[in-house]
């Protein structure tokens, strides 16, 4: 069943509820997996495209008031 997005996918409309969960079961154990490998190299890797597009985080000062 598709949903009302309408817009442009690579993904098959044509799913059972069943076969849509089972995709997406297995997606979830291919990202623990992942995540498992590579956890720390995927931090480091988001890290730098986010210092790319915005600049170095702000200096951590504990002594700082909030």
């Amino acid at each position: 069943m598709r949903r009302g997005n309408t817009a442009p996918t690579a993904l098959p409309t044509h799913w059972s509820p069943q076969e849509a969960l089972a995709v997406f079961e297995f997606l979830q154990a291919l990202r623990e997996q992942l995540w498992e490998l590579y956890g720390s190299d995927v931090q480091q890797a988001w890290r730098e495209q986010v210092e790319e597009q915005y600049g170095p985080p702000p200096e951590f000062d504990p002594d700082a008031p909030f």
